[in-house]
C-alpha cells in the first residue's frame, strides 16, 4: 500500500537548527543539549566551566551529532554580544536561545555579604537574560520563527526565606518573560518561561538525600525530585516549529508542587 499522507501541516522537527543553550556543562543544560542534538539540532555548550562544556560536547559528538562549546561569564559586560557572535561565525545563524544559566547565593537580609550576593544573582539570572536576547534578536527574527526559553524556578512563583537575591530573581525572570513576549510576538518570536521544582542538579546536589527524601514527601505531590531529561522536553516542546501559538507561557515542572494547599 503507498504510505499515507500526513494530515498535519506544522512541524515538531527542530533539525537543523540552531540552538544556544547557556548553563549547559550540566544538570538541566547539558540534558537540554543532549535532547536537542538528539532531535537533529546544532548546539552551542556555553557555559563558565570550559572544561565541562567541553565534555559536553563530545558526549554529543561521540554519537553523531553536532556542537561546539563556548566558554563564558554571561554576567560580564559585553559577555552576551561576543557570545552571539561566536555562534554564528560558527553555526551560521541563531534560532533557538535558551537562558538556563544560574547561581544561588543565599544571603540573609541582614548576612553581611548581601549587596556582593545580590549583585552577582540578578546579574547572572536576570540581567544575563535580557542581554542574550538583545543580542540574539536580530537573527531570532529572521525567519519570523526565532525562540526563547527563559529558566525560572518556582521560586519566581513562590518565596522561601534567606535567599532573597535568588527569589527576585526568579520573579524577575517571569515578568521579563511576560514583557518581552508582547513585545515580540508581532516578530514571529516567541519568549516562554520554566519553572523548575526540585530536581537533580548540581545546585541540590550539596542537600542531603535524606533531606530531599522528606522534602519531597511533604511538598511534592509526585513524591520525587524531578530529573533533568523531564524539564528538557518541556523545553523542547516550547521551541518546536509547531509551537508558535505559545507566547509568554509560565510552565512548572515541580511534580505538583506550586498546586498543592497542604
Amino acid at each position: 500500500m503507498p504510505a499515507m499522507p500526513r494530515l498535519s501541516r506544522l512541524s515538531r522537527s527542530i533539525e537543523g537548527r540552531v540552538a544556544l543553550i547557556t548553563g549547559a556543562a550540566s544538570g538541566m543544560g547539558r540534558a537540554t543539549a543532549h535532547l536537542f542534538a538528539d532531535e537533529g539540532a546544532q548546539v552551542a555548550v556555553c557555559d563558565l566551566h570550559q572544561e565541562g562544556a567541553a565534555a559536553v560536547v563530545k558526549e554529543i559528538e561521540s554519537v553523531g551529532g553536532r556542537a561546539a562549546s563556548f566558554p563564558a561569564d554571561v554576567a560580564e559586560p559585553g559577555a552576551a554580544a561576543e557570545l552571539v557572535a561566536a555562534v554564528v561565525a560558527e553555526f551560521g545563524g541563531l534560532h533557538i536561545l535558551v537562558n538556563n544559566a544560574g547561581v544561588s547565593l543565599p544571603a540573609p537580609i541582614d548576612h553581611p555579604d548581601f549587596d556582593a550576593h545580590w549583585e552577582r544573582t540578578l546579574a547572572v539570572n536576570l540581567s544575563a537574560q535580557a542581554q542574550l536576547v538583545r543580542a540574539a534578536l536580530p537573527y531570532l527574527e529572521v525567519d519570523g520563527a526565532g525562540r526563547v526559553v527563559n529558566i525560572a524556578s518556582t521560586e519566581g512563583l513562590g518565596a522561601t526565606r534567606g535567599i532573597p537575591a535568588y527569589t527576585a530573581s526568579k520573579h524577575g525572570v517571569v515578568g521579563l518573560t511576560r514583557s518581552l513576549a508582547m513585545e515580540l510576538a508581532p516578530r514571529g518570536v516567541t519568549v516562554n518561561c520554566i519553572c523548575p521544582g526540585p530536581i537533580h542538579t548540581g545546585m541540590t546536589e550539596a542537600i542531603p538525600d535524606p533531606m530531599k527524601t522528606k522534602f519531597a514527601r511533604r511538598r511534592v505531590p509526585a513524591r520525587r525530585y524531578g530529573d533533568p531529561e523531564e524539564v528538557a522536553h518541556i523545553t523542547l516542546s516550547l521551541v518546536l516549529p509547531a509551537a508558535s501559538f505559545i507566547q509568554g507561557a509560565i510552565v512548572p515542572v515541580d511534580g505538583g508542587l506550586t498546586v498543592q494547599n497542604t
